[in-house]
């Protein structure tokens, strides 16, 4: 049986903390915890379940600290994983039984990190997450840091749940880091100049987010997740510009770079409704029901876009059409997924 190290960075966590440790000491052979400079009760919480803990002094840059948690660990595998982590004890006997047969370098596991009232997720993609405990195993990234996968790579059917609890969090904490290092005189990567135009749509800076995405599109060498990421962004600021022109344009250029997206049809066809073009509308959310998932290209999967809201979608524009058979099909087909949905239930007045 391989042994496995599990390494977190951590500030201010105490509301979670102790939550995700329960989960950690069920499956992990050593546990190491680096403070960044909590000043709350995090720092006892960690020390109920390990020896192992240590300070880092924050420079604005996850990287530096994810490597020196790293650098603690001995056991022959590291994990990764935030304070507001969740692991159910399915997915914990996974990586038990995962543990005696470890012999890939890089192990992808989901990252489950929306869900609906059902608690069904909504919103979930692969981490690299369990690597083989050598030099490769490096964090890159002041911001948004990954490992690089490396070796051999498998993708496992073991989920982590990222369950945040609301806290008042710094929204521009990281488009702070981004703008220290450009007046740095740093030259931003692909992957940076991406996660930066990103940071800018997440505040609203919509004009500045579609000039910095346009030149990531012009980089070279750039992930096609990141690729179709940056049309649909694109698309969204236009859109929140009042510009649909161009936020249908953007939509139907991403398609030149990967088959049709069960999201990017689904923000089509609700383009068309705002200009009252059902009919249009109704062809691009049925596309999106012909979408297949690709999960193990990297791409965020948000499992509504699939089924769910095209379904719902179509109720509505046949119910503005006057197709009221069609109308109550498609609702049927949505209810059948979320029954206590609010939309369904106010649906439910007009089918009665």
């Amino acid at each position: 049986m391989s042994s496995l190290s599990v390494c977190m960075i951590v500030k201010n966590e105490e509301k979670v903390l102790n939550r995700c440790l329960q989960c950690v000491q069920k499956f992990a052979d050593e546990i190491i915890v680096v403070d960044t400079g909590s000043t709350d009760k995090t720092i006892e919480i960690a020390k109920k379940y390990t020896k192992n803990v240590y300070f880092f002094d924050w420079k604005d840059d996850f990287s530096l600290a994810r490597n020196y948690s790293v650098k603690f660990a001995t056991c022959e595998y590291i994990m990764w994983l935030d304070a507001d982590d969740v692991i159910t004890d399915k997915n914990i006997a996974k990586i038990n039984q995962l543990k005696n047969k470890l012999i890939a370098e890089t192990y992808m596991l989901k990252y489950q990190i929306a869900f609906d009232e059902n608690d069904n997720c909504t919103f979930e993609y692969f981490r690299e997450r369990i690597v083989k405990n050598c030099s490769n195993a490096k964090f890159v990234g002041f911001v948004h840091e990954v490992i690089i996968p490396f070796g051999r790579i498998e993708y496992l059917d073991v989920a982590i749940e990222h369950r945040k609890i609301e806290a008042v969090r710094d929204t521009k904490r990281n488009l702070k880091i981004y703008k220290k290092n450009i007046n740095n005189g740093v030259i931003f990567n692909q992957r940076e100049q991406f996660y930066y135009s990103k940071e800018l749509f997440y505040n609203k800076y919509y004009k500045k987010t579609i000039s910095n995405l346009k030149k990531f599109l012009k980089m070279q060498n750039k992930f096609l997740p990141n690729i179709i990421d940056a049309y649909i962004t694109i698309s969204d600021c236009y859109f929140y510009l009042n510009d649909l022109k161009n936020s249908k344009k953007y939509l139907i250029e991403s398609m030149n770079t990967s088959p049709p997206n069960a999201l990017v049809c689904c923000k089509l066809g609700f383009i068309y409704i705002q200009e009252n073009n059902y009919k249009n509308a109704i062809f691009w959310y049925k596309t999106a029901l012909n979408c297949q998932k690709n999960k193990k290209s990297g791409e965020f999967i948000e499992n509504d876009y699939f089924d769910f809201i095209p379904y719902l979608q179509l109720s509505f524009c046949y119910y503005y059409l006057n197709d009221y058979e069609n109308f109550v099909k498609y609702h049927k087909k949505a209810k059948a997924l979320k029954p206590y949905d609010k939309a369904i239930l106010n649906n439910e007045k007009f089918v009665k």
